[in-house]
């Protein structure tokens, strides 16, 4: 389905934020967002069909946290198939009563392991874990894998030979949030031609979550530059943060207003991307504000760096200093 829908060329809505939509429903911390597929499966629903009503094209199942590994921390690795299974069942319910296409996409987020050599798991491992979760998700009616959230181009390969192993089309997001780069090193420019080398290649490929929404519009004008429109079959996907995570005593607090993020869905587009969503803190009313956005835009030119910092706000994680004490700049081509 989400083939079908990219063909027809008009930006796509993803969906906002899981867990922390989750904790505002009364998740505590420490538990397990996945859980609640099985013992709240009404306000994991709530949640999609929330979105859905702001008018998302494609809700993201709450199974970000369901593989083996990350399981194991609340001793639940025995139902990770399960728990991924009810996470796709919960959000194609909600799909098939939209009354118009919805994409349910799989939430796949990383082991929470290093990689041999820094790590204790090897990719044939890695590829075990990321398949068993994905098997899941398409037993309970999930359109595609969402790979998301990744650093090491390790763990990329491994869930993308993971949901090529079970016959999934997939997407594949990094997180760029360290100087430009993943936590592991990977520059935008890098994460681009890793993943546009896999056999299958991914439906599409780009950033989410990281730091503020600037940074991560430099993530995808550095994936998008020299390049033509981007054909449905190497579409961009931005997902970005509403606004800065900031402190306010022990809790996270996003300032992004939804005017803001809908500022931001016109400037993604803008930056390339063919899929335009929001990761922490977006609730359905920043949903709703980037589909407005959506709607209203009109095709501009490419923007540059000082026009996303000027209608967004400044990078929190600007490009490294280099040791002459330059300014390094981001991979743009």
């Amino acid at each position: 389905m989400l083939q079908s829908l990219l063909a027809e060329g008009r930006p796509l809505l993803a969906d906002g934020a899981t867990g922390t939509n989750l904790f505002a429903m009364g998740l505590t911390s420490g538990g397990s967002p996945e859980l609640w597929n099985a013992d709240h499966p009404d306000r994991t629903q709530s949640l999609h069909q929330a979105f859905v009503a702001a008018g998302a094209d494609i809700i993201l199942t709450n199974s970000f946290g369901a593989n083996r590994r990350r399981l194991m921390l609340h001793g639940l690795e025995a139902r990770a198939r399960e728990l991924n299974r009810l996470a796709a069942r919960i959000a194609r319910k909600v799909a098939e009563a939209a009354g118009r296409p919805v994409v349910v996409a799989g939430s796949v987020g990383p082991t929470g392991d290093l990689l041999v050599p820094l790590g204790p798991l090897s990719e044939e491992e890695a590829i075990e874990v990321f398949a068993e979760q994905i098997e899941g998700l398409r037993e309970g009616g999930a359109d595609v894998a969402w790979i998301e959230t990744m650093s090491a181009g390790e763990e990329i390969r491994a869930a993308a030979r993971a949901a090529a192993k079970c016959g999934m089309p997939f997407t594949i997001t990094a997180s760029f949030d360290t100087a430009g780069r993943t936590m592991m090193g990977v520059a935008p420019t890098a994460f681009g031609a890793l993943v546009e080398g896999f056999d299958p290649p991914p439906i599409a490929y780009g950033a989410n979550c990281g730091v503020g929404a600037s940074d991560l519009l430099a993530g995808i004008l550095a994936m998008s530059a020299g390049k033509t429109p981007v054909a449905p079959g190497a579409a961009l996907i931005a997902k970005a943060n509403a606004g800065v995570p900031q402190w306010h005593g022990s809790q996270i607090h996003y300032c992004g207003t939804p005017e803001l993020m809908e500022a931001y869905a016109r400037l993604a587009v803008d930056c390339g991307a063919l899929i335009v969503g929001g990761c922490c803190g977006n609730t359905a009313a920043h949903v709703a504000a980037m589909r407005r956005g959506l709607d209203a835009h009109k095709a501009g030119s490419r923007p540059d760096l000082e026009a996303i910092v000027a209608a967004l706000g400044p990078l929190v994680a600007p490009p490294a200093v280099e040791a002459a004490g330059r300014m390094r700049r981001r991979e743009l081509a």
